[in-house]
């Protein structure tokens, strides 16, 4: 049992180890070991490997298509090719029929149907000891997932880029390719990611940054954290080319929900220590090889780190002190093995329980909650009575008001018919003299 307090430290801080997840670059059941290099530049006028010199290359009769890539300097002119009879292709100019022309910042990507037989030569900024890439079949080797991959947890993935059989060697080739994954629903009705959206989990990298091991070894690298919904997926790795895409697909795989849980047995008197237990699913991880570290928030927002480096069976257990009412917050990453075997690192969701304040009983033995309803009832009660005697000195107001029109309206009428009496007998009269 690990206690966790305020006013002190009673945990280790520090976590002996970071576990990660490391995959092999070349597909599995391989009995040999992938080639690290390639040989671009055979002269042997069968392939369409071509052999270069002062930007001069031979294309040879029986090269029906090829893709032709040149490493030029940040932000320079495309290249301008010049043909074994003198004419000159350059991007602006060229039979799209033919020739397709990709050209960014740092390098041109060609290509060409039915090439001329015969010497060519690249015109252009093309960068100091870059060799001519010519590319057949660039494509992806990446070993199998896990079939069973937890909810939270971060697998780092390696990959091998090919052009046909051969690995390609060439670090200025990250400039030309993107690498993603993506994950889709099997819209398996036996889990609950039915007809869920497509996840597009990341790009591999090989730029010697966060898992990366080296800069352009042309071991590319993937950190996938699995914070979506659980279910059945199918990963897919896109090779993605300025004019073309390769898309490797694997079998399918299983997100399950974190085999650990946190429940909490709350205490009731400041002093005292909540009580949070870890439980964990014996059937799907080793549960002794488990260690944890984390922090607990508390309600003022300071945080206390804490780490669990050791224990058998399926819980664990921590202190955390009670300081004050309100939420308190427990993050957590695990450590351990799968049942299998497997090592594996995940975050698990954000943990948290509410401590409610304490009734307090005044000297009639009501406690302030009880005191707080009655106030709140006699607040109501008085406000509804006021609301009632305005209405009806509303409607007392309106009578009145409907009474006075109405005598007022009868007064008018009786002058009216007695000023027309008037009228008529002031006529008569008059008209008698």
């Amino acid at each position: 049992m690990v206690k966790i307090s305020r006013y002190s430290w009673l945990v280790n801080n520090i976590l002996v180890g970071c576990l990660l997840l490391s995959m092999p670059s070349y597909s599995a059941g391989q009995d040999k070991q992938l080639p690290s290099t390639v040989d671009y530049y055979k002269d042997d006028n069968i392939t369409n490997h071509i052999p270069y010199f002062d930007n001069r290359f031979r294309i040879d009769a029986q090269i029906e298509e090829l893709t032709l890539v040149f490493y030029r300097h940040t932000g320079s002119v495309p290249v301008i090719l010049i043909q074994p009879d003198g004419s000159k292709l350059h991007v602006n100019s060229i039979d799209k029929d033919k020739i397709e022309w990709f050209d960014d910042t740092t390098f041109d990507m060609i290509r060409i149907k039915n090439p001329m037989p015969g010497p060519w030569q690249a015109v252009g900024n093309i960068l100091p000891n870059s060799k001519i890439m010519v590319v057949s079949d660039v494509k992806i080797q990446v070993a199998p997932l896990p079939k069973i991959i937890f909810l939270g947890e971060t697998l780092k993935v390696t990959g091998q880029l090919f052009n046909g059989d051969k690995a390609i060697d060439n670090p200025l080739f990250r400039d030309v390719i993107n690498l993603d994954v993506y994950f889709y629903s099997t819209n398996n009705s036996d889990y609950e990611n039915v007809n869920v959206d497509t996840i597009k989990m990341g790009s591999f990298r090989d730029d010697g940054y966060d898992l990366d091991e080296y800069s352009g070894d042309n071991i590319f690298t993937g950190e996938f954290v699995f914070d979506f919904v659980p279910g059945e997926w199918q990963p897919a790795f896109d090779v993605k080319l300025p004019m073309a895409t390769r898309e490797l697909k694997q079998s399918p795989v299983v997100v399950q929900r974190t085999p650990i849980t946190l429940s909490v047995d709350i205490a009731e008197n400041e002093g005292q220590f909540h009580q949070i237990h870890f439980t964990m699913d014996e059937g799907a991880v080793d549960v002794d090889s488990l260690i944890f570290q984390g922090k607990v928030g508390y309600p003022n927002k300071q945080l206390e780190p804490f780490s669990i480096q050791a224990g058998k069976g399926d819980k664990r257990t921590i202190e955390v002190e009670y300081t004050e009412p309100g939420f308190y917050r427990v993050n957590v990453s695990a450590f351990g093995e799968t049942i299998n075997g497997r090592e594996f690192r995940l975050v698990v969701e954000q943990f948290s329980f509410n401590v409610k304040a304490p009734d307090v009983v005044d000297d009639n033995g009501k406690t302030v909650n009880e005191l707080s309803n009655q106030r709140a009832q006699a607040l109501l009660a008085a406000k509804l009575a006021e609301a009632q005697k305005r209405f009806k000195e509303k409607e007392e107001l309106q009578l009145k008001d409907s009474l006075i029109n109405i005598v007022v309206a009868n007064i008018s009428i009786v002058f009216i018919v007695l000023f027309g009496f008037v009228i008529v007998r002031w006529r008569k009269s008059k008209a008698k003299k």
